[in-house]
């Protein structure tokens, strides 16, 4: 699949990404892609993130690759069965870890324990083996569930700009290729 063949949807973790986060740089360079906007980006609402995200999903008029970091995995992993068939993909960065004790982890709880059950479209998940807020066993084990290709980025943080990722030309080499392996 090209770009252009899909509605590629960034959704942000915990305050949004910042202009220096490799999201926002991504999706401005990528006609076809939008960064998802939530009304309250620091006090996360399961109802009201999830609603965004399912809303965006089902504006798409292609199919859609969901490019989720951090709280926005949380997110939009309950969101995904509620939009049928419209997911082409899935590249997941740095999930949180809800049994940590950390801000960001009482986030994502919010959100309910992740589910289980192996996606039904080609996903990637992208994590560091030193990350704050997740460890690499907690996204290996996710990894499995769903059906995802783990990708270890080393020791690179919470994989965002505060952690010196960017515009992380690594991620967009993982990326262009996961997405020249999707149908359209």
């Amino acid at each position: 699949m090209k770009a252009s063949e899909a509605d590629i949807l960034f959704i942000p973790g915990q305050r949004n990404s910042s202009d220096d986060h490799w999201q926002t740089r991504w999706q401005a360079k990528l006609s076809s892609a939008r960064l998802l906007h939530q009304s309250d980006w620091t006090d996360s609402s399961r109802d009201d993130w999830v609603g965004t995200i399912v809303s965006e999903i089902q504006k798409a008029e292609k199919p859609v690759v969901l490019v989720a970091h951090s709280l926005g995995i949380a997110a939009g992993i309950q969101a995904i069965p509620l939009c049928g068939n419209q997911i082409a993909g899935a590249f997941f960065v740095a999930p949180p870890d809800l049994e940590m004790q950390s801000s960001l982890a009482r986030q994502a709880r919010k959100f309910g324990a992740y589910p289980r059950d192996p996606l039904s479209f080609p996903s990637i998940l992208v994590a560091s083996n030193n990350d704050p807020h997740g460890s690499y066993e907690h996204a290996g084990d996710l990894a499995n569930a769903w059906g995802s290709m783990l990708v270890d980025a080393g020791a690179s943080g919470h994989i965002d700009a505060a952690s010196g990722h960017g515009p992380w030309p690594e991620g967009t080499m993982v990326f262009a290729q996961f997405l020249s392996r999707l149908k359209a």
